[in-house]
């Protein structure tokens, strides 16, 4: 049986390759905004604001002229410390630009005359109406709850406009490399599936996944567990630092417990190594990702790589426990 999240998942390499094509422009205008610009904020929530984790924590650790703060829409909303008329960018992404958080603290920035740029995936929303600069992702209106097209291309967005901007010194690289991801991504979702459907059959009756990475694959961590294993598999989950693995989760782990770890050799990994052996050592039930064992790209793209094979693990483990991996019971029903 197939799902809609099937088809959207299928839909990621052009819904990319058409907003590449129809924002470039735009994204190199914010990308100069930024270079000018003396901090940079970073609104999202849920899936979005994995996308602004990961981005950050990619350029703090390759980049030094950028300062980027992120933000969920009510933790920025409230922020004492703005300052009116500042000289920063506020970047806000949503899939649906309609986020009762994020389209607050819009409006919030907008007062503040902070320049706002939106990334949505609804061209008549109200964060595309509102924001300074409209940036629309083009995934055609997306209804399964993991956000896959507006996902990658949110990401993408993010990372054409800080890398750009960024002092990198093999930005050049990673652009072009980012630039061939649609191609990158119709082979993946071809080559990762079976083995990952075979892999959450395995795993279809844990109950709790624990979600690690370091650098950028944490934003993807945060992802995986907050959005993809609790809204769309309906698992517990928890995701972390894989450096503070030894805070917390070395209390929890135990033998058959099931640990996710998202692996692409950063320096951090170094610590990484050291969860990873711990794991084994203990007998849990070790997942690992490895971004060697996908593609040969900057290390920095990892999560455009690793979320591929996530998306199949996470969209059979909800098939076999008779789950919809698209659908919700809660979401959408409750405002605040």
């Amino acid at each position: 049986m197939k799902y809609k999240m099937y088809d959207e998942m299928m839909e990621q390499p052009e819904a990319l390759q058409k907003t590449f094509e129809s924002e470039f422009a735009k994204m190199d205008e914010v990308s100069q905004l930024v270079l000018d610009a003396d901090k940079v904020y970073l609104i999202g929530c849920g899936s979005s604001i994995s996308t602004c984790y990961s981005v950050r924590d990619a350029i703090r650790m390759s980049s030094t002229n950028i300062d980027i703060e992120v933000y969920a829409g009510y933790e920025f909303y409230y922020n004492k410390k703005l300052v009116e008329n500042e000289n920063a960018v506020a970047i806000f992404t949503s899939q649906s630009g309609e986020t009762a958080d994020t389209l607050a603290a819009l409006r919030k920035a907008n007062e503040y005359g902070i320049h706002t740029v939106s990334i949505s995936n609804e061209p008549e929303s109200s964060m595309i109406a509102e924001a300074q600069t409209p940036i629309i992702t083009r995934g055609d209106t997306e209804t399964a709850i993991l956000g896959t097209k507006t996902y990658i291309t949110q990401l993408a967005c993010l990372y054409q406009i800080l890398f750009k901007a960024s002092d990198y010194e093999n930005k050049t690289e990673l652009l072009a490399e980012l630039a061939d991801m649609p191609k990158m991504l119709e082979k993946l979702l071809l080559l990762t599936e079976d083995d990952n459907k075979a892999l959450a059959e395995k795993y279809a009756d844990e109950d709790i996944f624990y979600c690690l990475g370091s650098g950028p694959n944490f934003g993807l961590a945060y992802k995986l567990a907050m959005t993809m294993l609790m809204e769309g598999a309906i698992k517990h989950a928890c995701p972390e630092y894989a450096a503070e693995f030894r805070h917390g989760l070395i209390e929890r782990a135990e033998k058959d417990v099931p640990v996710i770890i998202l692996w692409s050799d950063f320096e951090a990994d170094e610590i990484t190594k050291k969860a990873i052996d711990f794991c084994e050592n203990l007998e849990a039930k070790l997942i690992l990702y490895k971004l060697e064992d996908y593609a040969d790209v900057d290390k920095l793209l990892s999560p455009f790589i690793l979320v591929i094979p996530l998306e199949w693990f996470v969209y059979y483990l909800a098939h076999f426990n008779g789950e919809d991996p698209g659908a919700t019971r809660h979401i959408g029903k409750v405002r605040y």
